[in-house]
């Protein structure tokens, strides 16, 4: 992949820019291969899963910069002033489409985009959501609730511009901080969940939803984690940090119990619905508002499903699913490092097959996916 903004300098996010793509997969596969060597000798490695490597991603999360009425989208340079990088080549193509409306009509509503290093003005950030069928989630990221009635009062100006704009928010983040929103959400639409179609399974995002963002690589991650359960068939299956049931619901069927848990009561919310619009609702699937590291779910499972943040399980958590008496475990994990200390701390687990998945083609970031099983 060719970038101009990375040959200008401009944005140097892309560590493995002008890599070949062929050659960034296979050393992100060796690295994870060497990663777990010391606690997952003797497993299966399946070829890595990849899409491609370019306009694959479904999320932007744009700071906005610039003036009034001449506002940049993208990113801040080290002074802190903006960069705009609307033509970046990483976003899928629906989801580039929707950067020069909503570009002109911030431009057109006057909001002052804020300035850091003078810790003035009003419009942080501009987060967009693509789905697979074409919609979206719009969120704008301001200081002051007066930005939130302006934002509201545009409701139809944006929905003329953008059509597509299926959900819009406001988010106030009235603090002076280096993060993403706030913890205030004011739901403009009637709508407030985005749909997120994947093959047979329908995910339902709200605003602060954690997605994958790389749909085609997230849809071959579930579906390695549905093979993996189809070859298992558990009758009962856990599944830890589940957000909005990406997972749960590729796992649910006939004659099978599955039972989420996710901290997020606004994923816990977005799965049910998701839940009850697959035909999967309760009391065959069901989800729990809780933290992952300390609810544990009554019952046995035979398989549990464990997909954490970057931190991954912590030490409670992995002596405890050491302890269990469920045959099969899946590991879905986002950072190596975390996922080797955490098998290193579940001995009487074995690892017997594991796949990388591309999520982030120009990144050195990979997810990678082990099944595991009693020794």
């Amino acid at each position: 992949m060719q970038c101009d903004y990375f040959d200008a300098h401009r944005c140097r996010s892309c560590a493995l820019m002008g890599v070949p793509y062929g050659d960034q997969v296979r050393a992100k596969a060796s690295r994870a291969a060497e990663a777990l060597r010391g606690v997952a000798a003797g497993v299966e490695w399946h070829p890595p899963l990849t899409g491609p490597e370019s306009e694959f991603r479904n999320k932007a999360k744009l700071v906005v910069a610039g003036r009034a009425g001449a506002p940049t989208f993208g990113i801040l340079d080290r002074e802190g002033r903006g960069v705009d990088l609307r033509r970046c080549g990483l976003y899928e193509p629906g989801l580039a489409a929707t950067f020069d409306p909503l570009h002109r009509l911030v431009a057109e509503l006057g909001i002052v985009p804020y300035d850091v290093p003078g810790r003035r003005g009003d419009l942080k950030h501009l987060i967009v959501t693509h789905s697979p069928d074409g919609e979206h989630l719009v969120r704008f990221v301001v200081r002051s609730p007066g930005s939130v009635d302006v934002l509201r009062a545009a409701l139809p100006a944006l929905r003329s511009a953008l059509p597509s704009a299926r959900v819009v928010t406001a988010n106030v983040l009235a603090e002076h901080k280096a993060v993403l929103e706030g913890d205030t959400e004011v739901v403009l639409t009637d709508e407030s969940l985005l749909p997120i179609r994947l093959g047979d399974v329908t995910l339902f995002l709200g605003p602060r939803s954690f997605f994958q963002t790389n749909t085609r690589v997230a849809t071959g991650l579930y579906a390695q984690a549905r093979a993996w359960a189809e070859s298992l068939s558990p009758t009962v299956v856990h599944d830890y940090y589940c957000g909005v049931g990406g997972f749960a619901l590729h796992l649910a069927a006939p004659t099978r119990r599955v039972v989420g848990v996710e901290t997020s009561e606004e994923a816990v919310a977005a799965a049910t619905e998701g839940a009850r619009a697959n035909g999967t609702g309760s009391p065959d699937v069901e989800f729990v508002a809780g933290d992952a590291t300390t609810v544990r779910l009554e019952g046995s499972a035979d398989l549990v499903v464990v997909n954490p943040p970057r931190r991954g399980l912590g030490p409670e958590l992995a002596a405890w699913l050491d302890a269990s008496d469920a045959a099969h475990l899946v590991y879905s994990s986002c950072h190596l490092g975390s996922l080797g200390r955490d098998l290193a701390a579940m001995p009487s687990w074995r690892a017997v097959e594991a796949r990388a998945f591309d999520m982030f083609p120009q990144t050195d970031h990979l997810e990678t996916a082990v099944l595991l099983t009693r020794r």
